[in-house]
């Protein structure tokens, strides 16, 4: 699937192509993935031939998984091969389990990442994580899929990251938007060389300010868009004044946009749901909702690919939100609530100095420093708390995210 003549293609031959291999993957799933034939049951794998015949079947929702998972463990009955066959079994938030294969390109970040100008010869510093979440190994089977060596940076510990990109010809970078301004940064102040030209960025909103940032430092920086579950989904890609509009989607994947909360296709341009149909054979999710938002970007992109086009995260269909890389939920917020014995919380999620930062507002006894702490230990992330000044709006929000996307 990494084959770039795949994204020219007349697109009449990729929609047959994708829809034959869907019908294989439904047969062949309904046969050793318990938990999807449950999910299939009397879905006829012939009948799925077209969009229409996709939009009639059951949408997945990423809610279910964690039921379905503790009731068939580990990965619910969704994969065609049992869980001592896979290469890695990560955990993510929630938790829920994933599973990962040392294959060329498993999960399909080879494309994002030529798409920026990474390949063969390129020294790619990887500050994704790489233990129990699976993004860091994702990035890593991409890159090296294009013939790219990986430093494994990680997250955290900046100037060790900082002094090993430098020191080792780090020529390209994948992580979070943020985290290379801070990398970056902390070259300058060690009086280091950091000499990437390329980077590829996910896990959060790239802003115009940032990504100005980083052309002023003679750096081109495009962002994709993947999750755990699915591996990538879309990418940026490149035009000669800078990024082309939206995000092209993967050729290892179908994807829907929905009416949120349902499985019924939107027109082309409203905003709604990211339902999204992996093409692979091992863990075969068909119309898994991400519970992001988007929208169908029509024509054609001008790089010259012909797949359909998104207009990249546009926010949540619920109110989780993604915070430096990992989503904060509501009923973690209520946990906080619940363990401190709070009447009311409110988490606001803002901008300052291009990191995103988060505030809890609510109203009840415990001490601000009590509350951070367990805020902390909840959410895995940092935050300040205070206590309410007034009632929050009636508008029935758990988190209200402040932060303007364009």
């Amino acid at each position: 699937m990494t084959d770039p003549a795949l994204e020219t293609r007349d697109p009449a031959e990729r929609e047959a192509a994708l829809f034959e291999c869907l019908r294989a993957q439904i047969a062949d799933a309904k046969l050793r993935a318990p938990g999807m034939a449950r999910h299939l049951e009397g879905v006829e794998p012939e009948s799925v031939a077209d969009r229409a015949a996709l939009a009639a079947l059951p949408v997945l929702r990423k809610s279910a998984l964690m039921d379905m998972q503790a009731a068939d463990p580990p990965f619910g009955g969704l994969t065609t091969r049992p869980a001592a066959e896979f290469t890695w079994a990560f955990q993510s938030p929630g938790p829920i389990y994933e599973p990962g294969m040392d294959a060329p390109d498993w999960w399909r970040f080879a494309r994002a990442l030529r798409a920026v100008g990474i390949g063969a010869g390129d020294i790619v510093h990887n500050s994704f994580a790489h233990h129990l979440t699976p993004a860091g190994h994702m990035l890593e089977s991409g890159a090296r899929a294009l013939g790219c060596t990986v430093i494994p940076g990680g997250v955290g510990n900046t100037e060790a990251q900082a002094a090993a990109a430098s020191d080792l010809g780090a020529t390209a970078w994948v992580g979070t938007p943020d985290f290379l301004k801070t990398m970056l940064e902390k070259a300058d102040e060690l009086g280091k060389r950091f000499a990437v030209r390329a980077a590829l960025v996910s896990g959060g909103p790239l802003f115009p300010s940032l990504r100005r940032f980083y052309a002023d430092r003679g750096i081109v920086c495009l962002q994709c868009y993947g999750t755990a579950d699915l591996g990538a989904i879309a990418y940026e890609t490149l035009g000669a004044d800078g990024p082309n509009p939206g995000m092209v989607v993967d050729e290892g994947a179908i994807v829907e946009i929905v009416r949120p909360g349902t499985g019924d296709p939107a027109p082309a341009g409203e905003v709604g749901e990211v339902l999204v149909t992996a093409l692979n054979a091992d863990y075969p999710l068909i119309r898994f909702a991400t519970g992001d938002l988007s929208a169908v970007l029509e024509g054609r992109s001008p790089c010259g690919r012909t797949n359909m086009r998104i207009n990249g995260w546009m926010g949540r269909a619920d109110q989780t939100v993604k915070v430096r890389g990992m989503f904060v939920r509501p009923e973690q917020i209520a946990d906080v609530a619940r363990r401190l014995g709070l009447a009311r919380a409110r988490l606001t999620v803002d901008r300052k100095d291009e990191a995103d930062v988060m505030h809890l507002a609510y109203e009840g006894a415990a001490e601000p420093e009590a509350v951070e702490a367990v805020m902390r230990d909840i959410l895995k992330l940092r935050g300040t708390a205070a206590r309410m000044d007034a009632p929050p709006p009636n508008d029935g929000k758990v988190i209200d995210d402040a932060r303007k996307f364009d």
